[in-house]
């Protein structure tokens, strides 16, 4: 008995021992050569309030053997007092590992990477919490005051960045650890990238002119205004994004404007009884969605109505499409995690990974 318990703390000793050291190379990406420098681009203009700037890095693509650039762009939090915290690469004994972004109450290690616009290697500077309203930075974010009033001004002091440098440690990389406190943030509860930002990865990943071999490390698109609109949102300088968060085709404001729903081809595994359950589960989730969309677009038909009923000038209607096309958002990315959870949960287990 006295063995046996020996060696039950000795295995949790290791697994103890092996958690530490695998604590900030949680990401099964793993290469030899390191990512470009990080390119200089100008942030655009923030779409909104409750948008969070997110910064552009240089991703991987193991079928083409090359890095591709995912421009920054500005994300809806995913709720009230939660911040992002960027992916990062670092050298981990003979290769680079890729380290995910992703959501908290603080803001953690992401490898003393300058990324800008708040994001100086250490914390965050461009923005805080008050309560479920976010206030922005203006010294080192691109705000329209017009239409975005919770904003202050500080000044940050920051040495002058020669180099662009885009990994932590091994030859030529930022030398910086994480402290103990950032240690205890990474273990703290945290939100994976939401779709929007998935799919804007994955947009970029199948951009060719966003590959390293193609641009050498400078992308035609460094960043954009939302997630996704790497053509929709060309322009990149502060002067040709001053209207970007004005309402126009391609921007989703109401939920009529919303595409209709991609449904997935019928499923066709052999098993009868499963592929019919998997439609009847689709049919009854895309009417319930029908249903949120049309409920939230009656609400947005009564706020236009008050509006003309109160004779608005153009500067009020124009805040209220803001809050509109921030609602229609929300409500598009609360359906594709609804659609994502429910093919996850209808997969055969024959095929669950």
């Amino acid at each position: 008995m006295r063995n046996f318990k020996a060696v039950r703390i000795l295995l949790f000793a290791f697994v103890m021992l092996a958690m530490s050291a695998s604590l900030f190379a949680q990401i099964n990406i793993a290469i030899r050569i390191g990512p470009p420098a990080l390119p200089v681009y100008e942030q655009p203009l923030c779409p909104g309030e409750g948008y969070i700037w997110t910064p552009g890095y240089w991703a991987y693509d193991y079928y083409v053997n090359d890095y591709y650039w995912v421009p920054g762009t500005w994300v809806l939090a995913p709720q009230p007092g939660y911040l992002w915290t960027p992916a990062y690469w670092g050298w981990d004994n003979d290769r680079f590992i890729f380290h995910e972004g992703y959501w908290g109450p603080r803001v953690g290690f992401y490898g003393g990477i300058n990324y800008g616009y708040g994001y100086f290697g250490n914390g965050y500077e461009g923005g805080r919490w008050d309560h479920d309203r976010f206030f922005y930075n203006r010294s080192v974010n691109n705000i329209n005051v017009v239409n975005i009033h919770n904003v202050y001004n500080t000044t940050i002091v920051r040495e002058t960045v020669i180099n662009r440098v885009s990994y932590n440690g091994g030859n030529g990389g930022i030398n910086m650890r994480p402290t103990r406190v950032q240690e205890e943030i990474f273990r703290e509860r945290h939100i994976a990238p939401v779709p929007a930002q998935i799919q804007h990865m994955q947009a970029a990943r199948n951009d060719h002119d966003q590959r390293a071999s193609m641009n050498h490390g400078r992308p035609g698109v460094a960043a954009v205004p939302r997630p996704g609109e790497l053509h929709a949102n060309p322009i990149l300088s502060r002067e040709g994004a001053r209207e970007s968060n004005v309402p126009r085709p391609g921007n989703s404001v109401h939920p009529r404007d919303l595409p209709s729903h991609e449904r997935p081809a019928p499923p066709n595994t052999g098993n009868a009884h499963w592929d019919q359950k998997y439609r009847q589960q689709q049919d009854k989730m895309y009417a319930k969605e029908d249903q949120q969309r049309e409920k939230l677009q009656q609400k947005q038909d009564h706020d236009h109505e008050k509006l003309e009923r109160q004779h608005a000038d153009g500067g009020r209607k124009q805040e209220v499409e803001q809050k509109h096309g921030q609602q229609t958002q929300k409500l598009e990315q609360k359906q594709m995690q609804q659609e994502q959870r429910m093919q996850a949960k209808m997969q055969p287990h024959g095929e669950r990974r």
